[in-house]
């Protein structure tokens, strides 16, 4: 995938969105200065791309997986929601794209301390990290029809990751019970996972 940008005889945006520009608009307006202000911006929308990232996480464009990480990185960077809709927003345009559950995917963690003091330290496949907080809060879904929990934790925005399997079953391995909730505390806040009276007896 090139880097520079399609446009028009004019030299404006083409009109019909394309990676390719997304990506060098999304360049020239970070410059490498960290997170770019998305809910600043408002470009005008140019309709969906062709760009899904499924459920483990992994980015495709026009059907391909998206092979260059940073890359990934980047259009994660201007990623925004609103309401249910998910969108790459730079400053001249703003585009639809499909989420099929969460935008990230928590695939590590650190903890640190103790008790109400523990820090859980959360790290996403895009190179994101953010601390569980009130203002970062875990929670958790579970399937109506067969009880399977989908843990989440926010990243930013509004933008969550899904807490991988092996880093949910490390969490359960710290869990404790408090007010007859089975959870986690981390930054000061206890995030209850399940009911401490549907564990299974043990």
């Amino acid at each position: 995938m090139s880097d520079d940008p399609i446009t028009t005889p004019s030299g404006k945006p083409s009109a019909s969105p394309s990676a390719e520009g997304i990506a060098a608009s999304a360049k020239a307006a970070t410059k490498g200065r960290g997170l770019p202000p998305v809910h600043d911006w408002n470009p005008p929308f140019c309709g969906d791309l062709d760009m899904r990232i499924a459920r483990d996480g992994t980015w495709f464009y026009l059907g391909t997986p998206i092979g260059r990480k940073e890359l990934v990185r980047l259009f994660s960077t201007i990623m925004r929601r609103d309401g249910d809709k998910y969108f790459l927003v730079t400053p001249v345009e703003m585009v639809g794209i499909t989420v099929d559950d969460a935008p990230f995917v928590a695939v590590d963690f650190d903890v640190t301390g103790n008790g109400t003091d523990q820090r859980i330290s959360f790290h996403t496949n895009v190179d994101d990290s953010v601390t569980a907080s009130a203002d970062a809060p875990i929670r958790v879904e579970r399937d109506p029809s067969t009880g399977e929990p989908s843990p989440y934790v926010l990243v930013r925005h509004n933008l969550e990751a899904l807490i991988d399997r092996k880093s949910f079953y490390r969490l359960v391995d710290i869990g404790v019970h408090h007010e007859g909730w089975f959870g986690l505390w981390s930054g000061g806040t206890f995030f209850g996972l399940i009911p401490s009276a549907e564990l299974p007896a043990t």
